[in-house]
């Protein structure tokens, strides 16, 4: 299943660089989905895995705990979920 990477996970005056928001097309499913791995690769190649935490809102969004901080170039790119 793929997402799509919305924004960083942040406050009124806190950016949390390593939780991510993502988008689903099939917002039913959300909930189904909270434990499953994530994988973003970048364009060098390298890969930056991740777990779904719970869901965001109530538009069927996920939010996801990854191992290492993602870049800012991969707001608005595709992300694999196990």
């Amino acid at each position: 299943m793929e997402g799509v990477i919305a924004n960083f996970r942040r406050g009124r005056h806190v950016q949390t660089g390593n939780h991510m928001i993502i988008y689903l097309k099939d917002q039913t499913d959300s909930e189904k989905l909270v434990g499953k791995k994530v994988v973003w690769k970048s364009e060098n190649g390298k890969e930056f895995t991740g777990k779904v935490a719970s869901t965001h809102g109530n538009n069927g969004a996920l939010r996801v705990i990854f191992e290492r901080g993602l870049p800012g170039q991969s707001l608005g790119t595709k992300v694999q979920i196990i």
